[in-house]
């Protein structure tokens, strides 16, 4: 398989050996497998009246809707140390205390549902719960948490986030600034068309 882009978590021999569908060779069939994977999860979700996406558990049910098709471990916490995230045993924990305190911020209006939503993204991403789809599973939360509170879904760039290119690179970069406590350029990546 050719090589993962810049900014995905790799996978280890045991993570990659629970890949689903045994037909995939290239990294090109595993993008355009998981891009199917994911738009079944969007149907499924577009059948669903309530939408909880501050719950820990709909965290985990959205991510294994996104991937159960393509891997194994689809919706369960990764067990395992990455070259990014919390350690594995503080997943759970830290999940739960960021789903609690976005309904805390959203409940209490702290700031602009725009920024609620950029800082959730962010810390999700951050956490880094899964093996692999982190991107995409809060990029689909976070347009889920604009959703379901009347705000129109991010932009995010309106172009391709998982393979190389400008568009990635921006979305890297600005996310790199919120790691250093600067939003601004994830708050300008975020409705940037």
């Amino acid at each position: 398989m050719t090589a993962a882009p810049t900014g995905t978590t790799p996978l280890d021999p045991d993570e990659a050996a629970a890949l689903i569908p045994r037909h995939i060779a290239t990294r090109e069939q595993l993008d355009e497998w998981e891009a199917e994977n994911i738009l079944a999860a969007e149907r499924w979700l577009g059948g669903r009246r309530r939408k909880d996406v501050l719950d820990d558990g709909f965290l985990r049910d959205l991510h294994r809707r996104m991937f159960d098709r393509t891997w194994k471990w689809a919706g369960a916490y990764r067990p395992s140390e990455k070259n990014i995230g919390v350690p594995p045993e503080r997943i759970a924990v830290d999940v739960r205390d960021l789903v609690r305190d976005t309904r805390v911020q959203i409940e209490q209006r702290v700031a602009p549902l725009d920024e609620i939503a950029a800082r959730f993204h962010h810390r999700l991403v951050s956490i880094h719960p899964f093996t692999n789809g982190n991107g995409r599973h809060a990029r689909l939360a976070t347009d889920l948490l604009l959703a379901t509170n009347g705000a129109p879904e991010f932009a995010w760039g309106r172009g391709d986030l998982v393979h190389e290119g400008d568009v990635r690179q921006r979305y890297l970069a600005a996310l790199q600034a919120a790691d250093r406590g600067d939003y601004v350029p994830l708050l300008g990546f975020v409705r940037s068309r």
